[in-house]
């Protein structure tokens, strides 16, 4: 009664469409999970994305959840998750998008689950990591570690958002950096992150993790 009586004045909102959580929903509605763009690439390995990398890097696969459209709910799912402080949403999308990998027969030898990593500042600044979060839930559905050691960002670049395809690239070719004490030879590494465009910060980090003997795949929650 007490909950009944906090949402009358604080109603859960639904971070996609913003109309109100039922009592057995959390973050995102029924109506949104079903009813949001997925771009089902996990699929397919001669999905959009993946031809963006080639003759640029080896990679297994490269899918995302959803289409990303300026304007669209997916936005503001993103905007909610990495602005707003609605860190569990990323866990929750991340659970969510774990149960459709499963299925896939690409993605069944992970043997840890990386997020893209922020700098320290960033971090501290923003107080968590929405990929990080994203990658926890694809943890608990895919039953993989989460390894947020193995790859570190060494400086702390510029935001990308105006940049053309090369300053892009230019902006994190050398920024990250791998760590000595984790064995990652001959092991199947999930390099996951929120959002993928032009694909330059996939594939710096990416190019840290090849100087093993690894092989990679990717997950992001949205394409552009």
């Amino acid at each position: 009664m007490f909950s009944d009586f906090i949402n009358l004045f604080f109603p859960r909102l639904c971070a996609a469409c913003n109309e109100a959580l039922l009592k057995n929903e959390a973050e995102i509605c029924l109506s949104c999970i079903v009813n949001l763009p997925k771009t089902n690439f996990h699929i397919n390995k001669e999905n959009p994305l993946n031809k963006i990398f080639w003759g640029r890097l080896d990679v297994e696969i490269v899918a995302a959840y959803y289409f990303f459209n300026k304007g669209n709910k997916v936005q503001q799912l993103l905007h909610q998750l990495k602005y707003k402080g609605a860190k569990q949403l990323g866990e929750k999308i991340g659970v969510l998008y774990g149960y459709e990998l499963i299925n896939s027969p690409f993605f069944k030898d992970i043997d840890y689950i990386v997020p893209v990593p922020l700098h320290p500042k960033k971090l501290k600044k923003r107080g968590y990591n929405q990929s990080e979060w994203f990658a926890n839930g694809l943890s608990q559905s895919l039953n993989v570690a989460c390894n947020t050691s193995l790859l570190y960002r060494k400086v702390d670049s510029a935001t990308q958002t105006k940049k053309s395809r090369y300053n892009r690239w230019e902006n994190v070719s050398e920024i990250f950096g791998i760590a000595d004490h984790i064995d990652i030879n001959n092991k199947h590494i999930l390099l996951v992150d929120d959002v993928i465009t032009t694909g330059a910060t996939i594939e710096a980090c990416a190019k840290a993790l090849k100087i093993k003997n690894t092989k990679i795949s990717v997950v992001t929650i949205a394409c552009a």
